[in-house]
């Protein structure tokens, strides 16, 4: 059965005529991993990394079951879930964190490669401690996104690695003979006195990015009300850690939807000992808040869809910030200044003013209407 990859979809990720769910680097590796996937049993086959269900549902096709499947951004399990629902699929695999039971006794593994050698470490350490002696892993990418460290990632977890031909800009590493496999860990690093923890993929690792960095400097002292605070798109959570040690009797809600961003924000709030008052979920926007619940609103929007550069995210972000957000209640934000966000502020929440300014960043604060 041929699968019909230009019917897959992203929603409900952005949407847009040159971002696509599926490319050559997935029906690359579905067809250098035909041979390895025939006639495996039950649980014995994983997917980590599949963007919107090209892999998964591909494999499905072609007769695979008990597929396990893990992705990081929620809105990747989203897609494929609305995907198998429209071409069918569904009771072919079931989503899992990035955790032993995702791997446990896998024979062959599909890897889109992540462009983080931290989270491909983790990855290929957590295959190499809990997955089948014989396990193979084919992990695949576009070229202008693979790098000859990644070689070297994997080679320090397999004994054996294959460089495929390169085919439509694409290609294939096969890696066999696991050793030395290890469960994930945060790294970890102390800036400002402030510990940041991050798995791997997570953004700006276990450092705070400059744009973050100047939010930190620029956070109000006080902030009106006695309501909830939140952390949107909370990354390692630095933001809202701050905001709990600043403001010890307000409860702070942090929303990524990122798996690695939630686990390492949970990390930072415990190392900080603000755990108790601070909420990590993973979600779509503020999807789990209802209207009207928080005073304030602190947001780093990102700018990158997968390996796409652009700028349909930050709205929705804005909007849904202003959703949660009772009149009178705040958005501050920090954002590229080439971006030029304002109107899309003003429009979207309310009368803006900025707050601070360097050579690359801009941050804002609106005040919901």
């Amino acid at each position: 059965m041929t699968f019909p990859f230009d019917a897959l979809r992203r929603w409900p990720d952005i949407e847009a005529p040159e971002l696509v769910a599926a490319d050559a680097a997935d029906r690359l590796i579905l067809d250098e991993s035909a041979s390895a996937r025939a006639g495996l049993g039950a649980e014995e086959f994983v997917v980590i990394g599949d963007a919107y269900g090209a892999l998964t549902l591909g494999a499905a096709a072609a007769g695979v079951t008990g597929i396990r499947v893990h992705q990081d951004p929620l809105t990747g399990e989203q897609a494929l879930a609305a995907n198998a629902a429209a071409l069918g699929g569904a009771e072919a695999f079931r989503s899992l964190p990035l955790e032993p039971a995702l791997v446990r006794g896998a024979r062959v593994v599909l890897l889109r490669l992540p462009r983080s050698l931290d989270a491909l470490d983790d990855i290929a350490g957590l295959i190499a401690a809990h997955a089948a002696p014989d396990v193979t892993v084919f992990a695949g990418g576009r070229l202008k996104h693979m790098t000859v460290a990644m070689n070297g990632v994997l080679g320090r977890r397999f004994a054996r690695l294959d460089v495929t031909h390169a085919r439509q800009k694409s290609r294939v590493l096969v890696a066999r003979e696991p050793h030395d496999g290890v469960d994930p860990q945060p790294r970890r690093s102390e800036h400002d006195g402030l510990v940041v923890c991050a798995y791997g993929g997570a953004f700006a690792g276990s450092a705070i990015d400059i744009g973050t960095r100047l939010l930190l400097e620029h956070l109000p002292a006080a902030i009106d009300g006695d309501g909830m605070l939140v952390d949107l798109a909370c990354g390692t959570g630095v933001i809202a850690t701050r905001l709990a040690l600043q403001h010890p009797s307000r409860r702070v809600h942090a929303s990524d939807q990122s798996a690695a961003a939630v686990a390492s924000a949970r990390a930072t709030v415990a190392a900080n000992g603000v755990a108790d008052r601070v909420d990590v979920v993973r979600d779509d926007l503020l999807s789990s808040l209802p209207a009207a619940s928080a005073d304030f609103v602190a947001l780093n929007p990102p700018f990158h869809s997968g390996a796409a550069v652009t700028d349909l995210i930050a709205p929705r972000m804005f909007a849904d910030a202003a959703r949660v957000l009772p009149p009178g209640g705040e958005l501050w934000v920090v954002w590229n200044s080439p971006l030029r966000y304002r109107p899309a502020l003003e429009r979207l929440v309310g009368p803006t003013r900025q707050i601070a300014r360097n050579a690359k960043f801009t941050v804002t604060a609106s005040v919901r209407r």
